[in-house]
């Protein structure tokens, strides 16, 4: 893309969460609107209404989120693609399709944000389909507007229904980066997936929402699939080794493979999602995402067996 591309408000009050905000949003891909916000939450809503025409999408600091603020923003009509910052607790705290990031994985804002704006148009195409020109239902029962949904049009306009989401950006791809930000990303990977495995068994919903996180960052920052299981293998060792010196028994570690197979099965699903239905899916002509997914397919022949 050529010049900024989203618009991305910042719906955040702490001020060092702002700064690693901006510094994770690539100016090439990304420019932030400036709601001229207070410290007042409550003008939170005046400014997005405000401004609701330049923006895109929202990165909403998690704690702002108290039921009465999303109320407002739902009857509002006040609608956008969101990533949600702060604890992963498994619940919706803005809207279904909003996708969560835990501040200490912040370095993934940017690929997040894409997520979230897939989501959103898909579930904006799915809704037309469903209830062409009426008001959409929203979890909770809040009818919306159509005119709120004006943003999914526009965004289809500018970047085609599947133009974040099969478009990825190359100069982000993990093999395009420099190398100390290739180190950040990775780190943060592992500390996505070590969320994933804390949660997996004791609340499936946070665990959803970890798994959720990394998939989203591994697709669009296009993460080898080695990569993945690389991550996984070094975890499960590092939680084998405490849990011996502890005295403890470890041989339930390896139910934690299905949270590998889980990781592979939404990998697959976000690439089958992003080919084309023109695209070739073998011979010579198949697709880097094609090719992914056969790897993610062996992968998961291999541990399953």
């Amino acid at each position: 893309m050529n010049g900024p591309a989203l618009s991305i408000a910042l719906l955040v009050k702490t001020q060092d969460l702002v700064t690693a905000c901006r510094s994770w949003l690539p100016s090439n891909r990304y420019t932030t609107v400036d709601l001229g916000l207070t410290a007042d939450v409550k003008d939170f809503q005046a400014a997005l209404e405000q401004k609701r025409e330049a923006v895109d999408a929202v990165v909403i600091e998690q704690s702002l989120l108290e039921p009465e603020l999303r109320q407002s923003l739902l009857d509002a009509g006040l609608l956008f693609p969101a990533v949600v910052v702060g604890e992963v607790m498994g619940r919706v705290d803005y809207h279904p399709e909003e996708v969560h990031l835990p501040v200490d994985q912040i370095e993934q804002l940017g690929y997040n944000v894409d997520a979230a704006i897939s989501r959103f148009l898909r579930q904006g195409q799915k809704e037309e389909r469903q209830e062409e020109g009426q008001a959409l239902n929203v979890q909770g029962g809040v009818a919306v507007e159509s005119s709120a949904w004006r943003l999914t049009s526009r965004l289809q306009e500018r970047l085609g229904y599947l133009g974040v989401f099969y478009k990825r950006d190359p100069s982000r791809s993990l093999s395009n980066l420099p190398p100390d930000e290739q180190e950040e990303l990775l780190k943060s990977l592992e500390r996505t997936y070590r969320d994933l495995l804390l949660s997996y068994f004791r609340d499936p919903a946070a665990a959803n929402q970890a798994l959720e996180s990394f998939v989203n960052t591994a697709f669009f920052a296009d993460l080898p699939i080695t990569r993945a299981v690389e991550i996984h293998m070094n975890l499960i060792d590092d939680f084998w080794k405490k849990l011996r010196l502890e005295g403890h028994k470890n041989d339930f570690l390896q139910d934690y493979r299905l949270a590998l197979l889980d990781v592979m099965a939404h990998l697959c699903e976000m690439y089958r999602r992003s080919i084309p239905t023109e695209a070739p899916l073998a011979g010579t002509g198949a697709s880097p995402g094609s090719l992914s997914v056969a790897a993610s397919s062996e992968a998961r022949r291999e541990l399953s067996s």
